[in-house]
């Protein structure tokens, strides 16, 4: 195994890409924004020739391989400054034949790093359409692959795609409710817990519906048929990571019977996915509010399966995604 560690960030248009590079950026990765796809073998070459100074890069690939729009009108690089960012292209790329060869080259390519002994990670962005759309109207900028102005039918596209690359990825993540303070936090977690590269990354997060389902969720459960803790006053304020509220939520006999049930669909399911070779499952856990019955049980389900899992090579995460909401 080589010794630098590289992620590749790749996403939807106006997903934070750029606030992700420069969140790696902070914590001392190189970084490079938009390097085309072809040029990453010889890159990373060049940074093995530094004598240890480089270790650890980023790279954000953009599907059009080159650099011809600016990403995350949400979160503005220059933030605060009352100007947009300015356009470093000249507008949409090719056709769908030159994109189909990007994507063929960007497998090609990683496989091969990967074959070499190199730790390639891909880190893919996305949100929901209402809020890149959203993000595009406030910013008043086109999608670089709106046709006729539409910027619906450009997500479409680029969701289409970019689903090649979103199906390498080993971590997904939806930025839909998050700020630039958020994301920064997330992507600079993700990159010090330190999880060996092609270890397929099982993700329990807890969420609520009132705020939406995840997008990046693979499987959804529902566990608002539990008693509600949010009714009985001493536990109301408190959230599902205190003693008091998981007490509550795991006393009832449909609790333990649900707990039983998924952990036995998860077992199930990992061996399958695993002969699949997919690197990240998310598996989200919803309420109504997100802060009580759904974080006992994904704190409860990681519980029970964080050895197993780690046993089978499989990295586990949990994420509280509306804990602080409500």
């Amino acid at each position: 195994m080589k010794s630098i560690r590289v992620i590749l960030i790749s996403g939807l248009s106006g997903s934070g890409k750029t606030t992700a590079i420069k969140a790696l950026e902070d914590i001392g990765f190189y970084c490079v924004d938009n390097l085309p796809i072809l040029l990453l073998p010889k890159f990373i070459e060049l940074c093995e020739q530094s004598g240890g100074k480089i270790s650890k890069v980023a790279v954000v690939e953009d599907i059009r391989g080159e650099a011809s729009y600016p990403d995350s009108p949400q979160i503005p690089s220059d933030a605060g400054s009352g100007q947009a960012p300015k356009p470093v292209g000249s507008g949409p790329a090719g056709g769908a034949e030159e994109e189909k060869d990007f994507l063929k080259d960007s497998r090609r390519i990683i496989q091969d790093l990967k074959r070499e002994g190199y730790p390639i990670e891909i880190l893919f962005l996305e949100s929901s359409n209402p809020i890149l759309m959203r993000r595009f109207s406030e910013t008043r900028r086109q999608h670089p692959l709106a046709v006729g102005g539409s910027i619906r039918e450009g997500l479409r596209l680029e969701r289409e795609r970019l689903q090649a690359i979103r199906d390498m990825a080993h971590q997904v993540i939806d930025t839909s409710q998050l700020n630039v303070h958020q994301l920064k936090e997330k992507i600079q977690q993700y990159a010090q817990e330190g999880r060996p590269s092609g270890q397929m990354t099982v993700t329990l997060l807890s969420f609520g519906y009132s705020f939406g389902i995840p997008f990046e969720a693979d499987l959804v459960m529902d566990v608002r048929f539990l008693p509600n803790p949010y009714f009985v006053e001493e536990l109301k304020r408190l959230k599902g990571d205190h003693l008091k509220v998981a007490e509550y939520v795991l006393q009832w006999e449909e609790t333990k019977e649900f707990l039983q049930h998924i952990q036995e669909l998860i077992r199930f399911l990992l061996p399958l996915y695993e002969r699949e070779r997919k690197t990240h499952l998310t598996i989200a856990v919803g309420c109504t509010g997100g802060r009580h019955r759904s974080i006992v049980i994904v704190n409860q389900l990681a519980e029970i399966l964080r050895n197993e899992v780690t046993k089978r090579g499989v990295f586990l995460s949990v994420q509280h995604r509306d804990a602080e909401k409500g």
